[in-house]
C-alpha cells in the first residue's frame, strides 16, 4: 500500500488515481473491442464513458455528502480530495447519463448496457486496488493471517493488522467481469447481463461491507450502501421477473 507511487520531477503519481485512471483506460479498451466486434457504435461507446465518468464522479462526491453529510459539514474541503465517494452515487448517476445519451442519440440502452456493464465491473477492480494504496475502505481487525497493517501516512489506521476488504473487493469485481463476459455469450435477451451485474454486485458488496471498519453512514443495523444493495438486488428481480413476462 503505497499513496505515492513515484515522481516524475515535481509531479508526484498518487495511488489511488493512478488505478482509477488505469481502471477507466481499460476499461475503455475492453468496451470499444466488444463494440467492434459486435458491430455496436465505437462512437457512442467513446461518448458512455467520457460523459458517465464525469457524471459518475459528481455522482458519487453527491451521494457522500448526503450520507455523510455532519462529517462533511465539519470540514467541508474534504469532498474536494480522494476522500468522499460513495461508488453507488458514481454507478447510479453513470448508468442515467447513459441512458439519457442513448436516448437522445436513438441507441438501444439494454444494448449497450449489457456490452459495457462488464467493463465497468473491470474499472471498480482497479478503483479497489487504488482504495488498497490509499487505505481507505478498510476491513477489521484481525488476527488472520490475511491481515495488512497501513503505514502511518495511510487513511486507515496504522500500526493495526486489518482485513483487506479493498482487495476482497477487487478480485470481487474482477470474478464478476469475468461471469459477465462468459455469459454474455449466452444471454437471449436485452438487459440479461446488466441484471446478472446487479445481482452479483449487490449481494457482494453486502457481504464486503459486513468486514468494513472505516466510518460511513448507516441506518439502523445496515450500512447505506447495504440498503442500496438490498435496493438493487429486490430491482435485478423485479426486471428479470418482467423480462420473462414479456418472453410469454
Amino acid at each position: 500500500m503505497r499513496i505515492e507511487l513515484f515522481h516524475i520531477g515535481p509531479i508526484t503519481i498518487w495511488g489511488y488515481g493512478f488505478m482509477i485512471g488505469l481502471g477507466i483506460l481499460l476499461c475503455l479498451i475492453l468496451g470499444m473491442q466488444r463494440a467492434k466486434k459486435r458491430n455496436m457504435s465505437e462512437n457512442a461507446v467513446l461518448d458512455i464513458a467520457i460523459y458517465g465518468v464525469l457524471a459518475g464522479f459528481l455522482g458519487a462526491k453527491l451521494l457522500y455528502v448526503l450520507v455523510e453529510f455532519d462529517r462533511f459539514m465539519e470540514n467541508p474541503s474534504s469532498i474536494l480530495g480522494s476522500e468522499g465517494f460513495v461508488v453507488y452515487g458514481g454507478i447510479t448517476a453513470g448508468i442515467i447519463t447513459a441512458i439519457i445519451y442513448c436516448k437522445i442519440k436513438k441507441l438501444h440502452f439494454l444494448e449497450y448496457f449489457d456490452l459495457l456493464i462488464p467493463s465497468v465491473a473491470l474499472a471498480q477492480g482497479f478503483g479497489r486496488i487504488g482504495c488498497f494504496l490509499a487505505g481507505c475502505c478498510y476491513g477489521r481487525e484481525t488476527d488472520s493471517f490475511l491481515g495488512v497493517t497501513f503505514p502511518e501516512n495511510s487513511l486507515a489506521p496504522s500500526g493495526v493488522s486489518l482485513l483487506p476488504t479493498q482487495l476482497f473487493s477487487a478480485a470481487g469485481d474482477f470474478l464478476i467481469m469475468g461471469i459477465l463476459l462468459w455469459y454474455s455469450k449466452h444471454a437471449k435477451r436485452s438487459g440479461d447481463v446488466g441484471i446478472l451485474y446487479m445481482f452479483l454486485y449487490s449481494i457482494g458488496r453486502f457481504l464486503i461491507e459486513i468486514l468494513r471498519s472505516d466510518e460511513r453512514g448507516s441506518l439502523g443495523a445496515l450500512s447505506t450502501s447495504q440498503w442500496i444493495s438490498v435496493g438493487i438486488l429486490v430491482l435485478a428481480i423485479v426486471l428479470k421477473y418482467i423480462s420473462k413476462k414479456k418472453e410469454k
